[in-house]
């Protein structure tokens, strides 16, 4: 690659929007229920069906991130998310307004898109440290994007920033076409597992519809089981299809490998805790007064809470940064043990705004530092022809423990509205993190005591 070609710089633009399409979610919810003439509860649809759509398409746009044609891929990605940005800011009603929301789910597979080209046309040296910023780009974006959208829809109308959306999108489509190369002769040609695809992604929905409607529909209802009982089943099978599969979708053998398994589970308990976190914040922050625990923030405020997280996160990259390769599997516990004594600190004492605001900084401290970590494990763990689907791999469980801690939250506050459920979730989001940060410095514990038990693929 050409010395002073913009490629970082370019990827990042892409990743963030990410960012700018995941912020039009929890602010918006009362405000699209109102103008589109549906409940709040059915309004909850446009997180699940972006949520869903986008645990659907990581995997595979990971996998065919790894063959010949990954900038294409990318282009053509952004475009599909133009398009829905664009469905969903002129929709005349809740049915096509999810059209575009779905649409908008491919904004998932994004980032595992341009780790795959970034390890391909950086050196050893340079990809590290790209890899890490990527992979808290949406971290950081989150609290930039979330106030930015609180301003558009209070000071004009929700549409005016699915329209803001759109128009970010487009620019990015511009970026990548000016600023990455094309992949030439760079990746690798294999036949695409359209089998271990469609399993996994009925398995997938079967459980994102399971947690996401769980408690709209009843937990022991008929249709709640009959998308767990399908979800499970097409999961098992999936996991037998890739065992036997040579061009699987996913290799479930590197899965196994001790840095690729520990940035794995620990992307699904982070997630849980930090989508738990996020979703108690968010209700906190616009809450009435009344309620005991409510900030009564203005929709044009509320989004700024969100903003410490953002800061924080770039710290923690740099952090990372600055400790090097070597020390990545160092900042998983480290960074998870910082989301747990906020999450602690938030739980006991939210009554004042600066307090909620120094918490979150400190979780994006932690977020930013465990999640360029996971990432970057992952990807000097695996061959090069492997790394988009097992980055993405472990971008879907990130997805998966995000949406279980969406629903926990839902459940709980559907139990008890007030504030006693606000506790209640806050609790269970704080002892989440504390958990995955126990078992994390265990297991260092045990590495440092036996460093053989620790052997990379290569």
């Amino acid at each position: 690659m050409k010395p002073g070609t913009p490629l970082v710089p370019s990827l990042v633009y892409a990743a963030l929007t990410t960012s700018i399409v995941s912020s039009l979610g929890m602010l918006l919810v009362p405000a699209i229920a109102a103008d589109l003439d549906v409940s709040i509860s059915a309004a909850q649809w446009m997180l699940t069906i972006n949520l869903l759509v986008g645990a659907v398409a990581t995997p595979i746009m990971g996998r065919l991130s790894d063959g010949r044609n990954t900038r294409r891929l990318l282009l053509t990605s952004l475009g599909i998310i133009l398009a829905g940005s664009i469905v969903a800011a002129v929709a005349p009603t809740f049915t096509i307004f999810l059209v575009g929301r779905a649409l908008q789910g491919l904004t998932y597979g994004i980032v595992p898109v341009t780790i795959v080209l970034a390890r391909r046309h950086l050196g050893a040296g340079d990809a590290a440290p790209a890899i890490s910023t990527l992979s808290v780009t949406v971290a950081t974006g989150l609290g930039l994007g979330y106030p930015l959208t609180g301003m558009l829809a209070s000071l004009l109308d929700y549409r005016i920033a699915f329209w803001f959306a759109a128009g970010f999108v487009l620019t990015a489509i511009v970026v990548v076409w000016r600023g990455v190369p094309a992949d030439g002769d760079a990746g690798t040609s294999r036949p695409f597992d359209t089998v271990g695809a469609a399993l996994l992604s009925f398995g997938l929905a079967g459980l994102l519809i399971t947690v996401s409607q769980g408690s709209h529909w009843d937990w022991l209802s008929a249709p709640t089981f009959a998308a767990a009982l399908t979800g499970a089943a097409c999961l098992v099978a999936w996991a037998v299809v890739e065992l036997r599969s040579r061009d699987p979708l996913i290799n479930l053998h590197v899965v196994k490998a001790p840095d690729v398994l520990l940035a794995n589970l620990t992307a699904i308990g982070l997630g849980a805790a930090m989508y738990m976190s996020l979703s108690t914040i968010s209700i906190i922050a616009q809450a009435p007064a009344a309620t005991g625990y409510g900030l009564e923030l203005p929709l044009f405020w509320a989004g700024f809470v969100m903003l410490p997280l953002s800061v924080g996160s770039l710290v923690g990259n740099r952090l990372v940064r600055r400790m090097g390769p070597a020390s990545m599997a160092a900042m998983l516990p480290a960074g998870s043990s910082v989301m747990a004594a906020s999450g602690l600190m938030i739980w006991l004492t939210n009554d004042e705004l600066w307090e909620i605001l120094l918490g979150m900084f400190l979780f994006g401290l932690g977020m930013g530092a465990a999640y360029a970590a996971m990432p970057a494990l992952v990807a000097r763990s695996v061959a090069a022809f492997e790394v988009g689907s097992a980055v993405s791999f472990n971008q879907v469980l990130r997805t998966v423990g995000g949406a279980v801690g969406s629903a926990t939250v839902g459940s709980i506050l559907a139990a008890s509205p007030g504030q006693h459920g606000i506790a209640v979730a806050l609790g269970v989001a704080a002892v989440t993190a504390s958990a995955v940060c126990a078992a994390l410095v265990v297991n260092q514990i045990r590495i440092g005591r036996n460093p053989t038990r620790r052997v990379r693929p290569t």
